[in-house]
C-alpha cells in the first residue's frame, strides 16, 4: 500500500501508469503517438496519451471528427469519482454522430497514470493543468464544450470559474456534481443565517455525504476499496442504481477508488473552510439535476443564479449515475445545449411569449427543467384534454406527438404545439382501439424518433344510458376505445421504455367515474374503473424499471365529448336533444380542460400515482374511501336528462 499516506510512491507506479507509459514510451513530452482506431458504435475511437502536470500520463479517447478548421465542435467529458472514461461510453457513442467527442482517465483512473507522492497529486489546480493539456492537444484552436458528471462536474466548476480557462471552454454542462467553492459559500451562508429551513437543508445534506468523512480516513478506504468493496460494488451499483454492467466499471475499479480517495482529502476541507470569493463562471452552464441523487441534495443549487449569470436548468427523475442510466436523455440535452452555444438553435429557458403562454402560467419554469427535450405522445390529441395536454407539454420545450382519428385535428395541434414551443411535433391519424394499426404506430415511433419518455393515453368516448338498455354493440364500442385503447398504448410503449431501460412515464385518463357509481353510465364507469385498476397494476409491475403510471381522473371538464357521447335506447331525436342539454350543464360547469392538462404535467413530475382533479372528483375519492355507502346512495339518483 505504499504511497496511500502520500510518503510513498510505489501506487504512482503500478497498473495504470505502466500501461500509460507503455502505451506511449515513443511519445514526445505534450503529445503522445495516437493508437490504431478501433471501430465502435458511432464511429471509429482513437486513443492517445498527453502529459499532465508534473508529468501525469493521461489517456485520451476520442470519437467522430477530429477538431479541424470546419470541423464539428468538440465536446469533452470528464468523469466522477469511483470511476473511470469508460462511464461515458454510452453518451460518448451518441454524441459521436454530431461532435468531436473526447473523454480522458483522471490521473490516477483507468489507463492514466498516478502523481507520486498522490498526497497533494490531485488538488484542482493540478487537475485544471491536467484539463488544459487535453484541451490544448484535441482542440488547439477552438474552445470545447465542457461536462462533468460527479467528481468530473466538481473541475468542471473549478476549469469554468478560474482565470486560466477563460477562453477554452465555450459551455460546462455539470450534472451530479457542485463547485467546492459555491459549495462552502451555500453551508457559510446557512451557518450564518440559520433558519429551520435552512438548518434542515444542512442537515440533509450532511446525511447524504457520510461518505467523505470516511474517505478522510487514513489507509481504511484504500483496504476496503482494493478488497471487499471493489469486489461487490459493480453488483452494488447494478442493483441500487439500475446500472448496466456492459463493460463497466473497468477492472481498474479497485486502483481507480483507492487513488481517487486522494481527491477528496486533497481539496474538500480546504475549499469548503475557504472558499474562493468570486467563483463566477465566464461561460453558460447547463445544470442536470436527478431528483433521487443518494449523494446530492436539490437544495444545493438553490443559490446557483448567484453566480452563474448565463444558467439553463434540467431536471431527471433519476439516481446519480446518469450517464450510465439516462445515456439518451444526457445526449439529446448536450446536443440541444452545444448547438444553442454556438448558434445553431436558440434555446430559450423561459419558453414561449406571453400570447401562447396558455396553459401551464407559474408551473412553466419547474415543468421545462423536466421536459424539455423529451418525447411525449398524447392519444386524443385533437381536442379537449388531448389537445391542452399536448399544448401543455409543447409549452415545457418537449417534443410532441399528436394522435388522433381525425387527421384535421391531429395536424392542427401539432401546429399549435410547434407555435407554443415545442421544438418538434408531428400529427398522427391512428385509432387507438385497432390492435394493428397501434402496433405500427408504436414500431414507426421508435424506428423514426425514438422511444417516448411521456405517453399519455388519453382517448375516449362517452357513452350513457340504462344497462338495460346498452347493446353488446354498445359495450363493444367503449370497452374498445376507452380501455382496449389503453392498454395497447400501456403495453406496446410500456414494453418500449422497459427494454430501452431509462424509464419513462405513463398517463392514463380515467374519469371520477372510475370510483363514483352511476346508474346513467354504467358502461361508461366500468372502463373507467378497469382504467384506474390497469393503472394501479402497472404502477406495481413498472416500478422495478424505473417506470411511473398515473391515472388522471377528472369530473365534470368542458369539453366536445358531451357533443359526441351517445345515448343508449333512445331516439336520434331524443340522443340530440340529451346531447345539447349536457354540452349546456358543463358548459355552465366551465372546468376548462387546460387545468387538467397542467394536473397531468404535475402528475408526471411528481410521479403521483392517482390524481383527481375537479372539485367533485376529489370529493368522491375521498367518499369512496371515507363512505362508499353515500356513494352507492348517490348512484340510484335518476339525473334529469
Amino acid at each position: 500500500m505504499g504511497g496511500t499516506d502520500g510518503t510513498g510512491g510505489t501506487d504512482g507506479g503500478s497498473g495504470a501508469e505502466d500501461a500509460g507509459r507503455a502505451a506511449g514510451a515513443d511519445a514526445d513530452a505534450g503529445l503522445d503517438t495516437e493508437s490504431d482506431g478501433a471501430e465502435q458504435a458511432g464511429g471509429p475511437v482513437r486513443e492517445r496519451f498527453v502529459t499532465g502536470a508534473g508529468g501525469v500520463r493521461l489517456c485520451v479517447t476520442e470519437r467522430g471528427v477530429a477538431a479541424a478548421p470546419g470541423a464539428p465542435p468538440t465536446v469533452v467529458l470528464v468523469h466522477g469519482y469511483p470511476d473511470s472514461k469508460e462511464v461515458w461510453s454510452p453518451v460518448a457513442e451518441r454524441l459521436s454522430d454530431r461532435f468531436h467527442v473526447v473523454s480522458y482517465d483522471v490521473r490516477g483512473h483507468g489507463r492514466s497514470s498516478a502523481p507520486s507522492p498522490l498526497r497533494g497529486g490531485f488538488t484542482l489546480e493540478k487537475l485544471t493543468e491536467d484539463f488544459l493539456a487535453v484541451v490544448r492537444a484535441v482542440s488547439p484552436d477552438r474552445p470545447v464544450h465542457l461536462v462533468g458528471h460527479d467528481w468530473g462536474s466538481v473541475q468542471g466548476w473549478e476549469f469554468a470559474t478560474v482565470p486560466a480557462a477563460e477562453g477554452r471552454i465555450a459551455s460546462f454542462t455539470s450534472i451530479s456534481g457542485p463547485s467546492l467553492d459555491h459549495f462552502g459559500h451555500w453551508i457559510n451562508r446557512r451557518l450564518h443565517r440559520p433558519t429551520p429551513r435552512r438548518v434542515a437543508q444542512l442537515l440533509g445534506q450532511g446525511a447524504k455525504s457520510w461518505y467523505v468523512g470516511a474517505l478522510h480516513t487514513p489507509v481504511l478506504p484504500e483496504l476496503a476499496w482494493r478488497g471487499p468493496l471493489g469486489k461487490q460494488w459493480p453488483k452494488m451499483l447494478a442493483r441500487a442504481e439500475k446500472v448496466p454492467s456492459d463493460g463497466y466499471p473497468t477492472a481498474s475499479l479497485m486502483q481507480d477508488a483507492a487513488h481517487g480517495a486522494w481527491l477528496y482529502r486533497d481539496n474538500i476541507r480546504r475549499r469548503l473552510g475557504h472558499p474562493r470569493p468570486d467563483p463566477v463562471a465566464h461561460i453558460p452552464v447547463l445544470l442536470i439535476t436527478p431528483t433521487r441523487d443518494a449523494f446530492l441534495s436539490e437544495r444545493l443549487y438553490d443559490d446557483l443564479d448567484r453566480w452563474v449569470p448565463q444558467l439553463t436548468r434540467r431536471t431527471l427523475p433519476a439516481k446519480h449515475w446518469v450517464p450510465r442510466s439516462r445515456p439518451d436523455q444526457l445526449a439529446r440535452w448536450i446536443t440541444d445545449f452545444v448547438a444553442a452555444t454556438e448558434g445553431e438553435a436558440a434555446l430559450d429557458d423561459a419558453g414561449p411569449g406571453p400570447a401562447v403562454r396558455t396553459v401551464l402560467g407559474r408551473g412553466l419554469p419547474a415543468a421545462r427543467e423536466r421536459f424539455a427535450g423529451q418525447l411525449v405522445v398524447v392519444t386524443g390529441a385533437g381536442s379537449g384534454i388531448g389537445k391542452a395536454t399536448a399544448l401543455a407539454f409543447a409549452e415545457a420545450g418537449a417534443r410532441v406527438v399528436a394522435v388522433d382519428r381525425d387527421a384535421e385535428g391531429a395536424a392542427s395541434t401539432a401546429a399549435a404545439a410547434r407555435r407554443a414551443g415545442a421544438p418538434d411535433a408531428w400529427p398522427e391519424v391512428v385509432d387507438v382501439a385497432d390492435a394493428d394499426a397501434m402496433e405500427k404506430f408504436a414500431a414507426r415511433t421508435a424506428d423514426l424518433r425514438g422511444v417516448p419518455d411521456v405517453v399519455v393515453n388519453n382517448a375516449g368516448i362517452g357513452l350513457a344510458g340504462a344497462f338495460l338498455d346498452t347493446t353488446p354493440e354498445d359495450w363493444k364500442q367503449v370497452l374498445d376505445v376507452n380501455l382496449w385503447g389503453v392498454i395497447h398504448g400501456c403495453r406496446l410503449f410500456g414494453r418500449q421504455m422497459a427494454e430501452r431501460g431509462q424509464g419513462g412515464h405513463i398517463v392514463n385518463t380515467a374519469s371520477a367515474a372510475a370510483f363514483q357509481p352511476s346508474r346513467a353510465l354504467p358502461a361508461y364507469s366500468t372502463s373507467k374503473a378497469a382504467v384506474l385498476m390497469l393503472s394501479e397494476c402497472l404502477r406495481a409491475e413498472l416500478a422495478p424499471h424505473g417506470i411511473g403510471v398515473s391515472a388522471i381522473c377528472p369530473g365534470l371538464v368542458n369539453t366536445a365529448i358531451t357533443g359526441s357521447a351517445r345515448h343508449a335506447g333512445v331516439s336520434d331525436e331524443e340522443q340530440e336533444r340529451r346531447r345539447a342539454k349536457s354540452a349546456k350543464l358543463y358548459a355552465l360547469r366551465n372546468y376548462p380542460p387546460e387545468k387538467v392538462a397542467r394536473a397531468v404535467v404535475r402528475a408526471v413530475r411528481r410521479d403521483t400515482a392517482v390524481v383527481p382533479v375537479t372539485p367533485e372528483a376529489r370529493g368522491a375519492r375521498l367518499l369512496s374511501r371515507m363512505s362508499p355507502g353515500a356513494l352507492r346512495a348517490l348512484a340510484r339518483v335518476d339525473p334529469p336528462m
